[in-house]
């Protein structure tokens, strides 16, 4: 299911890209990637103060640097999801006596939304002078309510954007995935008949979010028309749609059809987008369609003269979910023999598949294999072994990747948040065994790392009162750890801790 959502997401970040491609960097700055000053800016550790230093730095040394190339920064940082340091460089632009494009102010609008919030957001649009308050401002602000789901401010400042005839296809997109996100799929096609009645142009975005809502609706024919739409309408057909197209596909069993659009795909001129390629292996991995995930793996290196850890990533992802246990371990230590940078994501797959197979020595194994590469077990590693002995019932076990966990938190490794499946599975255990010493030293574990929720409490008290055990501190225990009491903790916790 998660391999699907990701294709789709493809189309929604192609449809997102007009947004990105506000600011006025050239292709030129985009592919200055390897210069010295952008390895600097990059570094590991880098944080907003030490961009600024870096800059100054640069300038000090007698060094040209021109706003443009700024900006193509910007847009790397934001491509990697470094999206302060990406703040911090428009404001040094602006330190510097430098104007910011109306364009670089809906970036910087984005920015904020993502690292300090919509307030935030809100608050520079407010400051912006009247002359910055431009299409590309509110559509920006737009797209800041449209993802946080803000639907009376977003429609609110789309009535402002048509009275001040801002109104653009990509406002109208951003009202869309709204109304997709809230599971409104009805709206969807409201939005886009109102397009059409006033003439504002559909692309391939729009046309790909209504087939995707018309398969929200189990409307399989509704799709297709939507798709011999495109056709009449002279819309020009990428390989995403043809992807988005399969993906619906495979989510309705349609496998045969799913392999027919795929067909479609490989007849387009997509080989200089690598993406593709990894689409291409992950659905067809989805139809079970082995022989294409090989055809399609071997073009891809062909293709491209170094094959990138992601590229190795979707492969492992296929040949797991295709169980092919032997091609996957030969395509596993073929990246290891050639890679540079060791990503223990891809040893994670493979570990996975150990897992799900019982071949639990080989598993621990390939974690010690980490640490000798210079790498470490991420928290992904950690829960895939409390998951396989929870399973088994071994608690012990699970809890002392847990406690490893905790450990590296602690140490200041890394953020962690327990992921809600392991929770849910954790809690599960513990109240079908009415095992209330486990979950106890679950609860030291959390609370090691301030992990404790009020849910977490619901369970206990539930596994309490399974036990039949009751517990005269622990009123005091949910004030101390503050823990915000819901109507149903109240009455758990009067049978467990009677007044």
């Amino acid at each position: 299911m998660e391999k699907g959502k990701k294709a789709c997401s493809i189309i929604l970040w192609r449809g997102t890209a007009s947004l990105r491609r506000l600011s006025t960097a050239t292709s030129s700055a985009v592919k200055d990637k390897e210069t010295s000053l952008y390895r600097r800016l990059s570094a590991f550790g880098c944080n907003g103060a030490q961009v600024t230093d870096t800059l100054n730095e640069w300038v000090g040394e007698g060094k040209a640097l021109r706003r443009f190339e700024v900006i193509g920064y910007v847009n790397q940082f934001r491509k990697f999801k470094k999206y302060e340091h990406g703040i911090k460089l428009l404001e040094w632009i602006e330190k510097r006596g430098r104007k910011l494009t109306h364009g670089d102010q809906a970036i910087r609008i984005d920015l904020l939304s993502k690292v300090e919030g919509v307030a935030s957001a809100e608050k520079y649009f407010s400051s912006l002078k009247k002359s910055g308050k431009t299409k590309e401002t509110y559509g920006a602000l737009l797209s800041c309510y449209c993802k946080e789901k803000m639907t009376d401010k977003a429609m609110a400042l789309f009535k402002e954007i048509e009275r001040l005839k801002f109104a653009s296809t990509l406002a109208y997109k951003n009202l869309m995935s709204l109304r997709m996100s809230l599971g409104e799929h009805k709206k969807v096609h409201q939005i886009a008949q109102e397009m059409k009645e006033k003439s504002i142009p559909r692309d391939v975005f729009v046309y790909n979010l209504l087939m995707n809502s018309y398969a929200s609706l189990k409307d399989i024919e509704g799709v297709e028309r939507i798709r011999e739409e495109m056709n009449t309408d002279g819309i020009q057909i990428d390989w995403a749609t043809h992807a988005n197209l399969a993906t619906i596909y495979i989510k309705a069993g349609q496998i045969e059809k799913a392999n027919s659009a795929l067909s479609e795909l490989e007849k387009m001129d997509y080989r200089h987008d690598r993406e593709a390629f990894h689409v291409l292996i992950t659905l067809y991995a989805q139809t079970s369609n082995s022989l294409a995930v090989n055809r399609v793996w071997q073009s891809l290196k062909s293709t491209f003269p170094k094959t990138i850890n992601n590229s190795y990533l979707v492969m492992l992802r296929a040949l797991s979910r295709l169980g092919k246990k032997d091609a996957l371990k030969k395509c596993f230590e073929e990246w290891e023999s050639k890679c540079l940078t060791y990503d223990v994501r891809l040893t994670n797959v493979l570990i996975e598949a150990y897992l799900n197979l019982g071949m639990i020595k080989d598993a621990e194994l390939l974690a010690e294999r980490i640490k000798k590469r210079g790498s470490e077990p991420d928290f992904r590693t950690l829960e895939m072994f409390m998951t396989f002995y929870l399973k088994k019932q071994q608690l012990d076990l699970a809890i002392k990747y847990v406690d490893i966990a905790a450990s590296d938190v602690k140490a200041g490794k890394k953020e962690w948040k327990l992921s809600q499946e392991t929770l849910n599975l954790f809690l599960k255990y513990f109240e079908e065994k009415k095992d209330v010493d486990g979950v106890e030293k679950f609860y030291n574990s959390l609370k090691e790392v301030n992990h404790l929720t009020t849910k977490f409490y619901d369970s206990l008290l539930r596994t309490y009162i399974s036990a039949c055990r009751i517990e005269s501190q622990m009123h005091k225990r949910i004030k101390d750890d503050g823990i915000e009491m819901s109507s149903e903790t109240k009455k758990l916790l009067e049978r467990v801790c009677p007044s």
